[in-house]
């Protein structure tokens, strides 16, 4: 499976890994809602499971994935500031450019 965690997102995440004092956190990458071709993410700080692929990007953040999500495979995590300010998780890979 591959992730992609752009710059942005990374010093996001950085920071609030560091917030929370806890070394053995991971990034999970999972889906939301899923419906027809394309599904919604959400983020969360968390300890992976026996169950879940743990995936390492070029930005030194590991991230916990179900291996049972096909949609999750290719998920890219950026960051931006505009127009609002906020994570954006998209899969290009599977046809899921953005939120709609």
């Amino acid at each position: 499976m591959k992730v992609k965690i752009t710059r942005n997102a990374a010093k996001v995440i950085k920071k609030q890994m560091e917030l929370e004092g806890k070394s053995e956190l991971k990034l999970r990458v999972a889906i939301t809602h899923a419906h027809g071709d394309h599904a919604h993410y959400g983020l969360d700080l968390d300890t992976p499971n026996e169950n879940d692929v743990v995936v390492s990007t070029d930005k030194e953040i590991d991230v916990i994935l179900d291996p049972n999500q096909p949609l999750l495979d290719g998920v890219v995590v950026d960051y931006l500031y505009l127009p609002e300010e906020g994570f954006v998780i998209t899969n290009p890979s599977k046809g899921n450019h953005g939120d709609h």
